[in-house]
């Protein structure tokens, strides 16, 4: 018997590139899986999730709007628990914060959680977040300083600098625990940071861009920046193991290690040999300093983590299956 035998549960933007290893693994444990998907019928980009074992008998995709209030309510009854994945994850193109990164995410989010509040049978609600939402503020960083799930990043600072995305995460996070001080369902949220590794879906998400953009002569120089790096099957099962383990509680960082984009750059000349991979850093100021994420919480969770270098060549090997690489 599976874990999840005889459980159904919801997993919004069930497309994604955490959440289709979600689905995955949930499938695989025996769960009855409700999928919601902007258009259920685009089977170029949900093809991947009707091939995974147990899809055709446990896997049912509903199409729902983020943003529209109540769209989630038929979903969600009945179920045991939700994996609130969908939100916009981009960082180019940005004109107007507020209308495509910061409404969505905090709209999103909450309209998931009023759906959830109308359906007694919920008992918890796990949602993806990220580490933008944890380490970006005035306190200074450097090798000996540990990150952990107390910090919070200051959204006066997300606006300083123009981290609409940060900035976004950070609110949308806020307002579910808000959110969920007087439901009767538990919230579990978990930090990812930036996730790597194979995609199922032929779809390029944003994080595989970026590797893509290193490996193609896209970007002809990398970011002054430091941040931790996970694999994406290790966070998708970090998300499976909060909503199983009845003690999980609050946040949960996920990070192998943090890299500067100049660690990344060798790591990528390592795998990739022979690919015009950028040597030189943006930008004239000092360098990003790196700084440690404790994710002593998550290995408690039983997550054991993947490195980095194996994950960016997974990523690797992805882009190359997938199309995108030569």
């Amino acid at each position: 018997m599976g874990e999840g035998d005889g459980k159904t549960v919801v997993v919004t933007g069930a497309n994604g590139f955490i959440a289709s290893w979600i689905v995955k693994l949930l499938l695989e444990r025996g769960y009855t899986v409700r999928g919601t998907v902007r258009n259920p019928d685009d089977k170029a980009k949900l093809g991947h999730l009707l091939e995974l074992s147990g899809a055709k008998e446990r896997l049912i995709l509903y199409k729902a709007d983020l943003l529209s209030e109540g769209a989630y309510d038929e979903v969600v009854q009945g179920v045991d628990g939700i994996f609130h994945t969908a939100s916009p994850f981009f960082f180019k193109g940005i004109t107007d914060p507020e209308e495509q990164l910061i409404s969505p995410a905090v709209k999103g989010t909450l309209n998931v959680l009023e759906s959830a509040a109308t359906a007694k049978s919920v008992k918890r609600v796990v949602l993806t977040s990220s580490t933008a939402s944890v380490v970006y503020n005035y306190n200074k960083k450097g090798p000996d300083v540990v990150v952990d799930e107390s910090w919070w990043t200051d959204l006066d600072f997300c606006k300083e600098i123009k981290f609409w995305y940060h900035l976004s995460k950070t609110i949308a996070e806020k307002s579910a625990w808000d959110f969920v001080k007087d439901k009767h369902f538990d919230l579990v949220v978990l930090n990812p940071a930036m996730v790597v590794g194979p995609m199922l879906s032929y779809t390029l998400n944003t994080s595989s861009e970026i590797i893509l953009d290193l490996l193609s002569g896209a970007m002809k120089e990398y970011h002054n920046a430091a941040m931790g790096y996970v694999n994406v099957k290790d966070t998708a099962l970090a998300h499976v193991l909060a909503y199983e383990t009845p003690s999980a509680e609050g946040r949960y960082i996920l990070s192998d290690k943090v890299l500067h984009s100049e660690d990344v750059v060798e790591i990528l000349k390592e795998k990739a040999p022979g690919y015009p991979i950028p040597s030189k850093m943006a930008g004239t100021g000092p360098k990003a300093p790196k700084y440690v994420l404790s994710t002593e919480k998550a290995q408690k969770l039983g997550i054991q983590f993947t490195s980095v270098e194996d994950s960016i060549a997974e990523s690797i090997v992805s882009l190359k299956e997938k199309g995108y690489l030569s």
